[in-house]
């Protein structure tokens, strides 16, 4: 993956001041960014992870400093109204530069990422600092996706989309071979179609898709079973992930019964996602459509998950997440029904809350095709 955002400094910088707003309201005095990608979203650097540390010190006013291994600085774009660059050489201890940074200060706000060994240090370092998560102050900030955002996850939607049509049209060979071959194929093709980073290619078939999270191996597909394949990369920084079944032959009858009950709740929990509606109601009429129809104890996951740089950020589309839909709110709608030692179905696209209501990502056909081979 390349180490910057496709943004112009404009941007990010419009980004750290939002941060700032935030750090004010929550009356933070500094947050302290280590690897994780609320870095590169106010920087546009990704650190890689390493025993080494990286760390973005960024006070509530005054210029931010990166603190960062000497022999990775040539990595860093520079970005001077943002922030100095601080390297630090083998024989230096970098948490002593960034606790002299926060000596004076009384609540520090740490990412979720930061190895703890960082943390502890800088917990021993600085005993009376009052220590928050910076989820807290930037995480609201993340979730609502900008134009340029949404325009990038549309982007690689579309990419996706493309491989998924490939596999429905029986482009793709899937009889005969393994699923690790299958998902091996998946990802070169991810990458050709201008991803940097495939982030997963699940090829479950058979008994195995009912397993959501299966790794794919050296179970050879076979005629008359179902394929499930669920599969995203990470393109000029944001993500795709996407879902679809096939079924190499003949569709036995309960598969393509519980399929049309699966697609109705999909475009219901879709269709539902409209501003000021909760996360947790959204998964609600989704799941309902499933119980209703009997398979509610084979759908064990919840609706869906936010996406953007990460494949999986907030917000949560699951029982317990309050948090209202907002205008810009990325998140897939991923019902599943999974019937152990049989077979297993998924359905995921990409939504985004707008002011015009739900906007689809994804627009592969939805339907489960039989790919006779």
């Amino acid at each position: 993956m390349t180490s910057k955002v496709p943004l112009v400094e404009d941007e990010l910088i419009s980004r750290v001041e939002a941060v700032r707003q935030s750090m004010a309201d929550h009356e933070i005095d500094t947050v302290l960014l280590s690897v994780g990608h609320d870095l590169p979203y106010l920087t546009g650097y990704y650190a890689m992870p390493l025993e080494r540390l990286t760390m973005l010190v960024l006070p509530r006013n005054g210029q931010a400093s990166l603190v960062v291994p000497a022999l990775e600085a040539p990595r860093v774009a520079p970005m001077p109204r943002i922030f100095d660059v601080v390297p630090w050489g083998e024989t230096t201890e970098p948490l002593d530069l960034v606790a002299d940074m926060c000596r004076h200060l009384s609540r520090i706000a740490v990412g979720d990422q930061t190895w703890g060994r960082f943390v502890i240090g800088l917990v021993q370092r600085l005993p009376s600092v009052e220590w928050r998560r910076a989820v807290d102050v930037i995480g609201p900030l993340r979730m609502r996706k900008t134009e340029h955002e949404i325009a990038s996850l549309a982007a690689a939607a579309k990419a996706v989309d493309d491989i998924a049509i490939a596999l429905q049209s029986g482009e793709i060979p899937l009889v005969g071979r393994t699923e690790a071959e299958v998902s091996a194929d998946l990802s070169a093709r991810i990458l050709a179609a201008g991803h940097q980073k495939v982030n997963f290619a699940i090829v479950a078939a058979g008994e195995n898709a009912a397993s959501p999270h299966h790794h794919p191996g050296e179970r050879v597909i076979r005629s008359d079973e179902v394929v499930l394949c669920d599969f995203g990369g990470t393109m000029n920084g944001y993500c795709s992930d996407i879902t679809r079944c096939v079924v190499t032959g003949t569709i036995a009858a309960d598969l393509a019964a519980a399929y049309e009950v699966l697609m109705n709740a999909q475009e219901i929990g879709v269709q539902a996602g409209h501003i000021g509606e909760s996360c947790e109601s959204v998964d609600a009429v989704t799941r309902q459509v499933i119980s209703d129809a009997g398979y509610g104890e084979f759908f064990i996951h919840r609706t869906g998950h936010g996406i953007g740089m990460e494949e999986h950020e907030d917000p949560y589309i699951v029982d317990g997440d309050e948090r209202v839909l907002e205008a810009g709110f990325a998140y897939s709608v991923e019902p599943g029904i999974y019937v152990p030692g049989k077979w297993g179905i998924r359905l995921e696209d990409i939504v985004v809350a707008t002011d015009d209501g739900p906007r689809r990502l994804n627009n592969a056909p939805r339907a489960l095709f039989s790919v006779l081979q």
